[in-house]
């Protein structure tokens, strides 16, 4: 996972996702759901979440119907995970994801520690074809980034930078948001990567005939700089 090597940028690479690896990764529940999950209807998702690897393990992040009409989910973190990973501030992070189709579909990379410390990389939502929301939950502050690029079922390449005073997005290479807020010094949390299915509050659910959604991380990297921010 580590390398001395200095990356792109001047920042070092601190961690490569390998979502198969059980040192890295914590499947099926994360204490940013209550009691750790599998349910959150509080935040309107009709979330299930499952430690099933083909829901998640395989970078291909997927939900389905159960019975009783939740939604048997992926979701990764590195919180409580062997290797435990923080993203820390002054870190820069990559992604490369594929955009779900299907109303109801809630993707997500995101950041969670006791009870907060959430920067939202990214939230999608169909119903909102060509939004990305980009927040900073940690200072109150985000945005919503239009681009004829950003659809159902493209690639998006991400890039975000957590500053001490300001956290900057990038959106397939182009400067999305600069929040002039960022997440002062000495912020650190865990990553979590998860679908999350809409229950209908504040994006419509999944269609009555649905039984089946994904979106897919082909990659994630982290970055940081080789002088510390404190």
């Amino acid at each position: 996972m580590h390398s001395g090597k200095t990356g792109s940028r001047g920042h070092r690479p601190v961690l490569t996702a390998d979502f198969a690896s059980y040192e890295q990764w914590v499947a099926g529940r994360s204490w940013a759901y209550p009691d750790g999950g599998p349910t959150n209807p509080g935040d309107g998702k009709l979330d299930h979440l499952v430690p099933d690897p083909s829901y998640s393990r395989g970078g291909v992040f997927r939900a389905t119907r159960r019975p009783e009409g939740t939604w048997s989910a992926g979701l990764l973190t590195t919180e409580d995970s062997a290797e435990g990973f923080t993203v820390r501030t002054g870190d820069v992070l990559e992604a490369r994801v594929r955009l779900p189709v299907e109303q109801g579909a809630w993707p997500a990379i995101w950041t969670w520690r006791d009870g907060g410390n959430e920067i939202d990389v990214f939230e999608y939502h169909p119903d909102n074809p060509d939004v990305l929301e980009l927040s900073n939950h940690v200072r109150g502050s985000g945005h919503d980034y239009t681009d004829p690029a950003v659809r159902p079922g493209a690639w998006v390449g991400l890039r975000v930078a957590f500053g001490a005073d300001s956290v900057v997005w990038w959106v397939n290479g182009v400067r999305a948001f600069a929040d002039g807020a960022g997440v002062g010094r000495g912020w650190h949390a865990y990553l979590i990567v998860n679908l999350s299915v809409s229950a209908g509050e504040h994006h419509p659910a999944p269609e009555p005939t649905a039984s089946a959604m994904a979106y897919e991380v082909s990659h994630l990297r982290v970055f940081r700089p080789s002088t510390p921010h404190n």
